[in-house]
């Protein structure tokens, strides 16, 4: 017979081991919190909850492990996870769900009568999540590493990272009432951190009696420490002076306990989650936040790279423990920071190895002061004192012999964004600076600008063509259109990578992806977050794409393409039709009949189809027609301002634009342009069609298709909603033009070869709103 107890003695032996780091109750709890949150966590629905044990941390109160038992490994966990009373699983999560409303919960379940066929699981629910993830494996741990694994897990650090944010947030609002500059206060952040790094600092400065003396001991440490640090000469004079402002602040120096509760505060909220978790950009991000709410350094083309970005750009080069990294725009060093996390885990506890990786294998080039000062703080603090930062131009001779001598394997950047394109560096010229630094055959990879990637003519164009004349062009990965949100730049972005002196052979594929979609969600206070934890995920995909050259229709294609060509995923890329669906068609006719009835062209909207027939769609039998040419006659319609439309005054020709509502029509004029039963396209941005029955007017950037075939209204529904598939090729960055849109196909039914126009119309006829799409006119 199944005896319960014997699970119960072997979980309680094996934690009964680490008595001296946790505490170990059995089905209650004299912790006031906990009991009374488990007065009605009843398995059964009704009355107290008592699990098999409850642990709690002596050092960590934030942590509380509940473990439920059963005796027969059948009895481990249900299929749907509700059948509480019974199964192991289901009794622990509910446990969970009820504790987690004040304690971050580890819950573990347990079945099985012996060591050898004991079954495991473990689940993380954060405190106020909505439910808890999988974590480590099927075998008991000791205390201390479920306490290590839980600190450093994805989910700890998104909870741990959401607290920066809102705790950023606050700290800004709070140096702003102290009137220090938006661009002072990473650097005050920075001075902070680096002096907390010294024992005796953080042993005293609570002892110094005046905001003056504490002002000039914290610079006069950090100072010192940057000497030890083999950091001398113009390089400390220039830190110096970035940091000098703090003891003349009047706030930081004169006003009584200002400084203090910083320094208290940076150190409990900051200065902890770097300690937690390691080689992560803690500036750069404290950095966009204090910029998000002024942005002073917009115009200078500061744009820093989101850290997810960073850690993608090491695992796309393949960085290891022998890699040599290179930043020649180093910013605040987001990307040297994730190269030294990825090669001090492939160093695997290598001490030596891992002094020489601090030391040596991490180089970088900073032309601004300020931004160099953040940089050198942030490696000091990820390096154990030691950075090989420049202050200086990565233009300049010297720098670039210097550089080369550390001969370099792996180059990463952000090229500051043009402002003025007529007088500042072109990104491009940024890349070149950075292969030409590398060794041969390194690899660089660059975050840019869209517009980098697809000008196919003048200055630009002649810098596509040097760097390709020299070095290979190996993939180019359209990034989310809004990646810089948090920074509040609206530039849509693509990253390339190069092999360094291999020119680029006439016949080479480029790898083009369609990475689009990272995961991340707007959330009001923290920005541009990874909210739901799918980026880790998503990125392996990324990843294992690149790495094979897959090519898959929607996401990414295999491409030879010379500097006149567009560098983009969208310009080559097939649509994959088999996402098409029904329900696609639908809603074109809905939003058709929906413009006629709220524009008074037809009295009503019914959801019967115009037929009973039904028909189905299979998409990898259509064939691929030319949309100018085989199927329209592509061009441009006369531009009609809306002003002199006014003088015409109200009447029955729509007046189309570029909106993505209302059929694209703002208002209907007693004046016309051009002829009807023709599709528009919006041309400003995103390519978003709409089929237009009657005569109309038009404004800028709107586009006419022509049919070179007999079109009614059904088949016209039909061919809207395949080129709105198409929307996806276009964006801020890569606007949809004529020429763009002559060199697509699209794939439609056929028959005998050429498009089957009658299939089109029966199929929408079949649908339902087909009915309602009679106007009166």
């Amino acid at each position: 017979m199944a005896n319960e107890k014997k699970t119960e003695r072997i979980v309680y032996a094996h934690f009964g081991q680490f008595n001296d780091v946790i505490h170990i109750e059995e089905q209650a709890s004299d912790n006031i919190k906990i009991d009374k949150l488990l007065k009605n966590a009843s398995k059964k629905g009704t009355g107290k909850g008592r699990p098999e044990f409850l642990i709690t941390y002596n050092k960590n109160a934030d942590l509380l492990i509940v473990i439920e038992c059963k005796a027969e490994i059948t009895k481990h966990e249900s299929p749907n996870r509700d059948k509480y009373a019974d199964f192991a699983v289901d009794g622990v999560l509910l446990y969970a769900s009820y504790l987690s409303k004040d304690f971050d919960v580890l819950a573990i379940a347990v079945s099985g009568e012996t060591k050898q066929q004991l079954k495991i699981s473990h689940f993380l629910h954060l405190k106020n999540e909505r439910k808890a993830t999988e974590i480590f494996g099927d075998k008991l741990l000791s205390a201390q590493d479920y306490l290590d694994g839980y600190l450093k897990s994805p989910e700890k650090f998104r909870q741990d990272y959401n607290i920066l944010l809102e705790f950023t947030k606050k700290l800004n609002e709070k140096l702003h009432t102290y009137k220090i500059l938006e661009s002072q206060r990473s650097l005050l952040i920075s001075c902070i951190l680096i002096a907390l790094e010294d024992d005796a600092f953080k042993i005293s400065y609570t002892k110094k009696t005046t905001p003056k003396s504490l002002a000039d001991f914290l610079t006069k440490t950090v100072s010192e420490k940057l000497e030890e640090s083999n950091i001398s000469g113009k390089k400390l004079d220039n830190l110096n002076t970035q940091f000098g402002f703090i003891k003349t602040d009047t706030s930081l120096s004169t006003q009584e306990k200002v400084l203090k509760e910083l320094v208290d505060e940076i150190d409990e909220n900051i200065n902890q989650f770097i300690k937690t978790h390691e080689y992560f950009d803690v500036l750069g991000q404290l950095y966009i936040e204090f910029l998000r709410y002024a942005n002073s350094d917009k115009g200078l083309g500061i744009v820093l790279t989101p850290p997810h970005i960073t850690e993608l750009f090491s695992e796309l080069a393949q960085v290891n423990k022998n890699s040599i990294a290179f930043d020649n725009c180093t910013g605040t060093g987001g990307f040297l920071i994730s190269a030294m996390k990825k090669m001090i885990e492939d160093a695997k506890g290598d001490t030596q190895k891992i002094a020489e990786i601090k030391s040596k294998q991490l180089l970088g080039v900073e032309y601004q002061s300020h931004i160099f000062a953040l940089a050198v703080s942030n490696m000091y603090i990820h390096q154990d004192g030691k950075t090989n930062i420049i202050n200086g131009s990565c233009f300049d001779e010297d720098i670039i012999n210097e550089v080369k001598a550390q001969k370099p394997t792996v180059g990463f950047l952000n090229p500051p964004y043009k402002g003025d394109k007529k007088n500042d560096t072109d990104e491009l010229e940024f890349i070149f600076n950075n292969l030409e630094c590398l060794v041969d055959g390194g690899t660089c990879i660059a975050i840019v600008p869209m517009q980098s990637a697809l000008a196919t003519g003048g200055k630009v164009l002649e810098y596509k063509k040097k760097i390709l004349s020299n070095h290979t062009l190996e993939a180019v990965l359209s990034m989310p259109d809004e990646l810089f949100f948090n920074s509040k730049v609206g530039v849509v972005s693509c990253i390339m990578i190069f092999t360094a002196h291999k020119p680029h052979p006439k016949s080479k594929e480029t790898y083009f992806g369609y990475y689009k979609n990272d995961g991340f969600v707007k959330r009001k206070i923290q920005g541009r977050i990874d909210a739901y934890g799918y980026w880790n995920e998503i990125k392996e995909n990324w990843i294992t794409f690149y790495l094979n050259r897959k090519s898959k229709s929607g996401f990414s294609i295999n491409k030879v393409v010379t500097p006149t060509d567009e560098w983009s995923a969208e310009a080559y890329m097939e649509t994959d039709y088999s996402l098409l669906t029904k329900e696609d068609f639908i809603t074109t006719l809905l939003n058709y009949s929906t413009f006629l009835l709220s524009n008074r062209l037809t009295n009503q909207i019914q959801l019967n189809p115009f037929s009973e027939i039904n028909i189905d769609i299979q998409t990898d039998k259509w064939e691929k027609f030319k949309l100018d040419g085989s199927l329209f006659t592509i061009t441009g319609s006369k531009t009609t301002p809306l002003l002199e439309l006014e003088i015409y005054g109200k009447g029955e020709f729509p007046y189309v634009t570029t909106q993505a509502t209302n059929n694209g029509v703002e208002g209907f004029y007693d004046f016309y342009t051009e002829d009807g039963n023709v599709l528009t396209v919006d041309s400003a941005v995103l390519g978003y069609c709409s089929y237009q029955p009657f005569d109309f007017s038009a404004s800028d950037h709107v586009e006419k298709l022509i049919p070179n075939f007999e079109m009614n209204k059904y088949v016209a529904m039909f061919l809207v909603t395949i080129m709105n598939l198409e929307k996806y090729r276009y964006n801020y960055g890569r606007k949809c033009s004529q020429t763009r849109m002559k060199q697509i196909s699209i794939k439609l039914p056929s028959k005998n070869g050429q498009p089957d126009f009658d299939y089109m119309e029966n199929y929408i006829k079949s649908l339902p709103y087909s009915g309602s799409i009679d106007v009166w006119k």
